[in-house]
C-alpha cells in the first residue's frame, strides 16, 4: 500500500490521567471516562501500562476498561509472571512488552530482546496460546528487529524518545539522525512482515515526521495528549492531534 492511501492508527494512552488521580487520591479523574472521550474524539484504540510499583494505572482501571470501553486496549506491561498472570486474567487485545525500572519516571529506551530471548520466548508463548496480539517495544536497531521476529511478535513498536528529545531541545543534527534510523528500521522490519507502531515522546511537532516514516501502521501517545488536554480540552487535542496524523499521509 503506497503512503499516501494508509490509514495510521492513533493509540491514546491514559496513564497520565490516573497519575493526577493518584497524585490526591479518590475517584477523579477517571481514566476510563478519558478513554471514553478518546473514543468519541476518533481514537483507535486505548493504551494503559500497568507498572509494578502501580505508580498511574491500577489493577482496577484495567478492570474498569475492560468492562466500559468498545475500543481495543493495548495492555503495557513488564515480562514478570505477575504480570502475566493479569494479562491471561484480562486477556486484552494486544499485549505491549516494554522494560521497566522503579526508578525512572518514564520508559527509556526499548527491550533488549537479544539478551533476554530465552527467557521471552517461553514467556511470549504464553501470550501467543492467549490469543492477545503480542507487540514489542524495541529501539530502532536491526538486531533487536531480527529477535522479534523470531520471536513471533507479529507487531513492534519502535522507540521514537530519541528522535523526539532532540527535537525539543531543537538539536536538529541528532534530530536527523534519529529519524533516519527510525526509517532504516522501519523498512527493515516491514521486509521481515513485522507490523510496525511507533511511540514515545511525540508531541503536535514531531508527529508529522514521524507519520511519514515508511509503513507505520499505529502511533501510540499520551503524556503529550493529556497535558495539552489541561488548555484545549482533550477531545480538541485529541482531534487536532488526528489530523496532524491524517494530513501526513498525503
Amino acid at each position: 500500500m503506497s503512503s499516501s492511501l494508509r490509514r495510521i492508527r492513533l493509540g491514546v494512552n491514559i496513564d497520565h490521567v490516573a497519575t493526577v488521580r493518584n497524585a490526591r487520591g479518590g475517584m477523579h479523574p477517571d481514566p476510563v471516562r478519558a478513554a471514553i472521550m478518546a473514543q468519541n474524539a476518533g481514537a483507535d484504540g486505548i493504551t494503559a501500562h500497568l507498572r509494578e510499583d502501580r505508580r498511574h494505572i491500577s489493577d482496577n482501571d484495567i478492570k474498569n476498561l475492560m468492562q466500559n470501553i468498545t475500543l481495543p486496549l493495548n495492555l503495557e506491561m513488564a515480562a514478570t509472571d505477575e504480570m502475566l498472570k493479569i494479562a491471561l486474567f484480562y486477556k486484552p487485545h494486544a499485549i505491549c512488552l516494554v522494560p521497566e525500572k522503579r526508578e525512572e519516571k518514564t520508559t527509556e529506551g526499548g527491550l533488549d530482546l537479544t539478551h533476554n530471548f530465552d527467557y521471552l520466548q517461553n514467556y511470549v508463548s504464553h501470550i501467543h496460546h492467549a490469543g492477545c496480539r503480542l507487540s514489542l517495544f524495541i529501539d530502532a536497531d536491526k538486531q533487536q528487529i531480527d529477535a522479534a521476529a523470531a520471536l513471533k511478535s507479529p507487531v513492534i513498536e519502535v522507540h521514537t524518545g530519541a528522535y523526539c528529545h532532540a527535537m525539543d531541545n531543537n538539536d536538529i543534527h541528532t534530530a536527523s539522525h534519529e529519524l533516519q534510523k527510525l526509517h532504516d528500521a522501519c523498512i527493515y522490519a516491514h521486509n521481515l512482515n513485522l507490523e510496525i507502531h511507533a511511540g514515545h515522546g511525540i508531541n503536535y511537532e514531531t508527529v508529522t515526521p514521524i507519520a511519514r516514516l515508511p509503513h507505520i501502521a499505529e502511533l501510540n501517545i499520551g503524556h503529550f495528549l493529556m497535558g495539552e488536554a489541561i488548555f484545549g480540552g482533550l477531545e480538541n487535542t485529541i482531534l487536532k492531534m488526528r489530523d496532524l496524523i491524517h494530513c501526513s499521509q498525503f
